[in-house]
C-alpha cells in the first residue's frame, strides 16, 4: 500500500486504457470513480484536504450524544420486535443497519424519505452476484439520488456535511460537481456498509466466543480492544479494487509487469502468521497485537475511522448490557454470507434476546 510504484489512478492500468475492460464490467464503478480513493499525488492531496475540511474530528465528536440516543432507541425496537416473534429478531436490519444508516444520513442531511432507497442502492453496489446491467443501473440511480441531494443543499444549505462539502474551498479551489458527487458516493457508501458489517461481525464473533464476551462484560478487557480484534480477525473490509503497477516490480517473489491491476487483500493481513504468530487464525481479545489494515494504510487511510469506532464502541456494550442472554438463533454455520468480495459479513443475523 505504501509502495512508490503502486498507485491508484486507472490511467496506470494498461488493459483499461487499451479498451479491454467493457463498460458493463460489474466493478466498473469502482474503477471510473473520481475521488480520493482513485487518485494519487497532488490530486489526492487536494481532494483529501477539501473533504477533510468538512470531516473534522470536532464535527464527528459532536455526534456522540446523538449516536447514543439512536442506539438506545434501536434497543427498544429490538425488544418490541422480539416480542412479536417469539423472542427472535434479525439483528442486522433492526440494529446493525439502521445505526450507521441513520448516522450517515443525519451527517449528510439526507431526507428521511430517501434513506430506504439509499440502503437498497448501497447494498447492490457491494453485491458481486448481480448482472453487469443491474450494477450499472444501480450506479446511475445512486448518482441521481446524490445529485438531487446536492441541488437541494445548494439551494438551502444546512448544518450537514453535504453543505460543508459544497462550501469547502482552498485558495479559491473547490470540488467540481463530479468530484463532489463522487466524494459523496465514496464516503456515504463506505461509511455505511462497512460499519454495518463491523457491528454484525463483532456480535457474531462474541456470541461464538462467550468466554471472551464474559471478559468484556466483567470489565476485564476494554470494548475498544475487542473492536480492534474484530477488525483484525473478521473486519468488514475484505478486498478493495484496485491499485496498479507503474513499473515492473516484484512482490513476494512474483514478477509483476507495469500496468497490471492489484486487488488488495486487506483482511488477509490480519490472519498473517508472520505478524500474529501461530494463533493468527484465532479470535482472541487478550492478544497483545491487534494491528490490522481494516481502515487501509498510508495516505489513503480512512477519514471515517474515528466515526466507525465511535458507533461500534457505543453500540456493543449497550447491546449486551440490555440483553445479557443474547445468543444466536441458528447455528453459526447456517448464517448466509454476503455475496461480495469487497465486504465480509452475513446477510442476516437472527438472534434470541433472552
Amino acid at each position: 500500500m505504501a509502495h512508490p510504484r503502486v498507485q491508484k489512478d486507472k490511467r496506470h492500468w494498461r488493459a483499461f486504457n487499451a479498451g479491454e475492460i467493457p463498460p458493463d464490467w460489474p466493478l466498473i464503478s469502482w474503477i471510473i470513480a473520481e475521488n480520493m480513493l482513485t487518485s494519487d499525488g497532488e490530486q489526492h492531496t487536494r481532494l483529501r484536504r477539501l473533504v477533510s475540511k468538512a470531516f473534522t474530528p470536532r464535527r464527528i465528536e459532536h455526534l456522540r450524544s446523538g449516536i447514543v440516543g439512536i442506539v438506545e432507541g434501536l434497543l427498544d425496537g429490538l425488544a418490541a420486535e422480539a416480542e412479536r416473534n417469539d423472542g427472535v429478531v434479525d439483528l442486522k436490519p433492526h440494529f446493525a443497519q439502521p445505526l450507521p444508516m441513520t448516522v450517515i444520513s443525519d451527517l449528510f442531511g439526507l431526507p428521511t424519505r430517501d434513506r430506504g432507497e439509499l440502503h437498497r442502492l448501497v447494498g447492490v453496489f457491494f453485491d458481486q452476484s448481480i448482472t453487469p446491467d443491474a450494477a450499472m443501473a444501480t450506479f446511475f440511480e445512486m448518482w441521481t439520488l446524490l445529485t438531487t441531494l446536492v441541488a437541494a443543499k445548494r439551494a438551502e444549505p444546512g448544518d450537514d456535511l453535504t453543505s460543508a462539502l459544497i462550501a469547502a474551498r482552498d485558495d479559491e479551489d473547490r470540488l467540481s460537481e463530479d468530484e463532489l458527487i463522487w466524494s459523496l458516493v465514496l464516503i456515504i457508501s463506505a461509511g455505511y456498509e462497512t460499519t454495518m458489517n463491523l457491528i454484525a461481525n463483532a456480535v457474531r464473533a462474541l456470541l461464538i466466543h462467550r468466554d471472551q464476551l464474559e471478559l468484556l462484560t466483567n470489565g476485564e478487557v476494554a470494548w475498544s480492544t475487542a473492536v480492534e480484534e474484530v477488525l483484525r480477525w473478521d473486519g468488514p473490509g475484505e478486498f478493495v479494487p484496485m491499485r496498479y503497477t507503474t513499473e515492473d516490480i516484484e512482490l513476494a517473489g512474483v514478477a509483476i509487469p507495469a500496468g497490471e491491476p492489484l486487488l488488495m487483500g486487506y483482511a488477509s493481513a490480519g490472519r498473517d502468521p508472520g505478524r500474529h504468530g501461530d494463533t493468527a487464525h484465532l479470535f482472541d481479545i487478550t492478544r497483545e497485537d491487534t494491528s490490522h489494515l481494516g481502515f487501509s494504510h498510508g495516505r489513503h487511510y480512512c477519514l471515517g475511522a474515528n466515526l466507525a469506532r465511535m458507533e461500534v464502541n457505543e453500540a456493543l456494550p449497550r447491546l449486551f448490557e440490555r440483553f445479557p442472554k443474547l445468543d444466536l438463533a441458528i447455528p453459526v454455520e447456517d448464517l448466509p454470507p454476503l455475496p461480495s468480495i469487497i465486504v465480509s459479513g452475513v446477510e442476516s443475523l437472527p438472534v434470541r434476546l433472552t
